[in-house]
């Protein structure tokens, strides 16, 4: 008996669903599960998962953050880069800010202010200067680690003579970073007020810091994951006489174990080198262990 010619139609798709389903639903996962447990491919299958004394201390994926309870750095370790999600692989973001992103807003309630992100570049420059002994100066930062910006107000709006200047990401008790613009006074900015809205033009200030500061760019700016587990080599190399000195070991062998941690651009010409922080820190303590 022949079959309707709507009732064939269904079965034909029905036929085409099941070997689908079988084919790319169990087949083709099963296959990869397969492959993955091939002994040369199995820990990447895994997430490159890094153990060490028998336990699981991260991924060579992801990267982590070496501070203490408090949030300060721990100096006997080399420091990761800075992370907009604080190194949780459930919260991967970047902080969606951009080049124009350089008046912080400053609420009466701290909490409640945000910084921006020349802010934040100012003020982690300030702070690994200051951990690493090296300068910590950025153009456009001003000696306290905000971003030196002015919002300038003229008697025509753009143009003609400066009527008042505030320095708008400075409160008191600060010191404003200039004491006068085009011979205006500098005035301090007062929380919750909205300087561009009221007529300012914001000015960055670069000021004398040198044109190649000594901190590197992915010491103080996020990636776009949040969770970069490499610094560069640059980074690292600020960093080598702070953990030699608290560890106790020769700044050459730290700097050598660096090098055998470094790995080259991908197919040789791809990305930049990168130092993976984790697997580092824990080849230190394996060969600098500390009392």
């Amino acid at each position: 008996m022949r079959l309707p010619a709507w009732l064939s139609s269904y079965l034909a798709a029905l036929r085409a669903l099941l070997v689908f389903t079988v084919l790319l639903g169990l087949a083709y996962p099963l296959a990869l599960v397969a492959v993955g447990r091939i002994p040369s491919l199995d820990g990447r299958a895994d997430g490159s998962l890094i153990r060490a004394n028998g336990q699981t201390v991260g991924s060579a994926l992801i990267g982590q953050s070496f501070t203490d309870a408090d949030g300060n750095p721990v100096p006997r370790y080399f420091q990761s880069r800075p992370s907009a999600a604080g190194y949780d692989p459930t919260a991967t973001t970047a902080s969606n800010l951009g080049p124009e992103s350089v008046v912080d807003t400053i609420a009466t309630d701290p909490a409640e202010s945000t910084p921006s992100l020349l802010t934040q570049v100012c003020a982690r420059s300030k702070a690994v200067g200051e951990l690493d002994g090296v300068d910590g100066r950025r153009p456009f930062c001003t000696p306290e680690g905000v971003g030196a910006a002015l919002a300038v107000f003229r008697v025509d709006g753009l143009t003609g003579p400066v009527t008042r200047v505030v320095s708008v990401n400075q409160i008191s008790p600060a010191t404003p970073f200039l004491a006068s613009y085009q011979g205006v006074p500098v005035e301090l900015a007062k929380p919750g007020e909205d300087y561009v809205a009221a007529g300012g033009l914001i000015t960055p200030i670069r000021g004398d810091a040198p044109a190649d500061p000594a901190v590197p760019a992915d010491a103080v700016t996020a990636s776009g994951s949040g969770l970069d587990p490499q610094i560069s080599p640059a980074y690292a190399e600020i960093q080598v006489d702070r953990v030699a000195r608290e560890r106790g070991a020769d700044p050459a062998a730290v700097r050598r174990l660096v090098d055998r941690h470094t790995t080259g651009r991908t197919l040789g010409f791809l990305g930049e080198p990168g130092v993976n922080v984790l697997e580092l820190n824990l080849a230190l303590d394996e060969q600098f262990p500390t009392r």
